[in-house]
């Protein structure tokens, strides 16, 4: 298991809150999304691996995303904020309400 990886050139640590740019193609258009948020996990091996990312959507909604690591639909990946994790996954935070489930400590 990898607490860091490489997507798109950029490297990204459990923990991080990143921006993910993603292509959603609609029937004659296409159209760019950007899903913000902090990486809880990565998971697999090879070309299956797999990286999750948890945002607080509207209503204080926890909203979670996961994708392959080669996936053709991420244009790339920012890290907004380096975080510091002391676990591999981070799926303690699906527990925490509000500014309690964004909140991880930084660098």
């Amino acid at each position: 298991m990898a607490n860091q990886i490489n997507i798109k050139n950029q490297k990204v640590s459990i923990g991080d809150g990143v921006s993910v740019h993603q292509i959603i193609k609609e029937e004659n258009k296409t159209r760019k999304q950007i899903f913000k948020g902090i990486v809880i996990s990565i998971k697999g091996s090879g070309e299956g691996k797999t990286f999750t990312v948890r945002k607080i959507g509207a209503a204080g909604v926890g909203v979670e995303r996961i994708w392959p690591i080669n996936s053709p639909w991420i244009e790339k990946v920012e890290v907004n904020q380096e975080g510091i994790a002391r676990r591999a996954k981070l799926y303690h935070l699906r527990q925490k309400i509000g500014k309690e489930a964004v909140r991880i400590k930084t660098k």
